[in-house]
């Protein structure tokens, strides 16, 4: 089996005689066939193809394959946004009326759009913290709870997930868990070995590296028998009558049914797709996601450490310090290395955040994170800014809290760019 960086370059794609080195930019709405025969076997599920980008792409599986491959999955799919991803791998099992376990710790769109908008379509979420107890976890479950969801780090809160722990209490329950694996990407994580069923990317972040395309994936383990569980997932189990009664565990097994029903109905009827040109750039960020992880990784542990000693520094959040409380499990499960993002407060809370933030020269203050260039954000001013005082403190995400996301430059200057800006606080 190939290692990961030569699935970073090559994974998911192999030309044949003559054909292109890269992936070919199939930027085309729709696709000829011979014959109204041909075209609908493809309608109908019986036969594999493209007719129309809304619902498949060549461009976009073929990254999607890559993904796929990267996290150890069966199938993947390649969305328009990392808000998506997640929507379509929570809300391909759900339906009004159904519930959910989530952690606390997850970005504050996710949260949003768990607590407010799937609320109200019906499904009904229940948050509880990432160091919750077994018997914490198995309290918020109800007999109709269809899944369990984190996040591998959570943004920007840096908490660490058990996953051992979270995907013991999902399947003593009877449903899979769903973990949000961004930040430290499968070439420091790979869920997926620790008991993790549906894994989820926003591919904005470091996948892509450079912050040239918004999308996300869905990456499905196949581990999850779908089967086990007949009554509490009919979508999966029995026949779909939009398309013939055709029973997706039974037709695509346990390995393809959760993407090919998440593709058939979800992507058919939101539309969130990816353009093939923003895959084609995500590819290109694929390729060096293993040399851009290693930097990123070693300018957080720097700069980590230098706010750890910063006299003007409250307090520092990154599971790669010895003195968090999460450095233990991440050496468990992120060997390798976390990622480059460090939470941190300044002393003075809100204002001053503001006032170091201003003085800030090579670090950009942008609405991002997770790409080459260093930049930093005050999220309780902006991702999290819908979230009350209380909500904020509750999902880890504290009002004085600066999410700084080191680039992939000197360590030296991003460090004397920060020494400099808390000097003017």
């Amino acid at each position: 089996m190939a290692k990961i960086g030569t699935n970073c370059v090559q994974g998911g794609y192999r030309p044949n005689n003559g054909e292109p080195r890269q992936i070919p930019i199939i930027q085309s709405t729709t696709f000829r066939y011979e014959s109204s025969a041909a075209m609908g076997k493809l309608f109908d599920l019986e036969a594999a193809g493209y007719f129309y980008s809304r619902l498949q792409n060549p461009t976009a599986d073929t990254v999607a394959a890559k993904i796929a491959v990267l996290e150890g999955g069966t199938a993947a799919m390649l969305t328009s946004s990392g808000q998506a991803a997640n929507f379509f791998a929570v809300f391909n099992l759900c339906s009004a009326g159904d519930h959910v376990v989530a952690s606390s710790a997850i970005y504050g769109g996710t949260y949003n759009l768990f607590a407010v908008t799937m609320k109200r379509m019906g499904i009904d979420f229940t948050f509880v913290h990432p160091t919750a107890s077994e018997d914490e976890l198995r309290a918020a479950f109800r007999p109709n709870t269809k899944a369990l969801f984190g996040e591998s780090i959570a943004n920007p809160a840096l908490d660490v997930l058990d996953f051992e722990k979270f995907a013991k209490v999902a399947h003593e329950n009877g449903v899979p868990l769903i973990v949000d694996n961004t930040f430290p990407t499968p070439v420091n994580c790979r869920p997926f070995e620790w008991g993790v069923d549906i894994v989820t990317h926003s591919t904005t972040k470091y996948m892509d590296g450079h912050g040239t395309q918004v999308g996300g994936a869905v990456v499905d383990s196949g581990n999850f028998d779908w089967f086990a569980h007949k009554d509490k997932y009919p979508g999966l189990t029995t026949p779909d009558e939009s398309y013939h009664g055709i029973v997706y565990a039974e037709k695509f097994g346990q390995g393809g049914a959760f993407i090919t029903k998440c593709v058939a109905q979800l992507m058919r009827d939101f539309g969130s797709s990816p353009a093939p040109m923003n895959a084609f750039l995500l590819n290109l960020g694929l390729e060096s996601l293993h040399l851009r992880m290693k930097r990123h990784c070693e300018n957080g542990q720097k700069v980590a450490e230098f706010l750890e000693a910063n006299d003007k520094v409250a307090w520092v959040q990154y599971p790669g310090l010895k003195s968090n409380k999460y450095y233990e499990i991440a050496k468990k499960y992120m060997p390798n290395g976390t990622c480059g993002v460090v939470s941190f407060g300044v002393k003075g809370g809100r204002d001053a955040a503001e006032k170091f933030m201003s003085g800030l020269k090579l670090a950009q203050i942008a609405t991002h994170v997770a790409d080459a260039r260093t930049c930093v954000l005050h999220p309780a001013n902006s991702t999290h800014r819908q979230l009350s005082d209380e909500e904020l403190v509750k999902c880890g995400v504290g009002p004085d809290l600066i999410r700084l996301s080191c680039g992939i430059e000197d360590a030296d200057d991003l460090i004397a760019d920060i020494d400099q800006a808390l000097a003017r606080v």
